[in-house]
């Protein structure tokens, strides 16, 4: 009787333990909480231009680079740290060949953004609440709804933490 009562209550204390546990560490992860609130930036597509992009590779897209007036301003002024505040935009879309634009020249020349591609995606400076992952918070929206999936979140600091001496950004500015 004793041993049935001792796991009627070990056990639900035990599994009460292991709830908190896995919460509290997923806490911890540098992309527990969404970024930007979970919501697109009302009117980011209006920012500023920093460069555009061609990847290749698994990639193949045609890519805007977008910044808000924060990160504009660091970029004008060349600093080699990005300030608090600065959110960088990556729009990307299919890399495809305009048939009709490459009648007019008379040459297969032409490639233009096609559908959009691999979702929208945002670096935002806060270097205390975003501290083990260079200062940068990622978010990734794909149409419209924020990529809550942090294992998916988290592989964008694995591919910028090998620039970290240009504050972990790839692009430069395209002026």
């Amino acid at each position: 009787m004793k041993r049935v009562a001792l796991l009627l209550v070990a056990g639900p204390t035990l599994a009460g333990i292991l709830t908190v546990t896995t919460a509290s560490s997923q806490g911890a992860s540098p992309q527990a909480e969404p970024v930007l609130g979970g919501k697109l930036p009302a009117g980011y597509r209006d920012w500023r231009l920093i460069s555009v992009a061609r990847e290749e590779g698994s990639l193949d897209d045609i890519r805007a680079i977008l910044g808000n007036d924060v990160a504009i301003k660091a970029y004008r002024e060349g600093a080699r740290s990005f300030p608090e505040g600065a959110v960088i935009v990556r729009i990307a879309w299919a890399y495809v060949a305009s048939e009709e634009n490459n009648k007019t020249f008379g040459a297969a020349q032409s490639f233009v953004a096609g559908a959009p591609k691999n979702g929208v995606q945002f670096m935002v400076k806060d270097s205390k609440k975003h501290a083990s992952t260079g200062g940068w918070g990622y978010a990734q929206f794909d149409d419209g709804k924020s990529v809550l999936d942090a294992a998916k979140i988290n592989t964008c600091y694995e591919c910028h933490k090998a620039i970290k001496d240009r504050d972990f950004i790839f692009t430069k500015y395209a002026p």
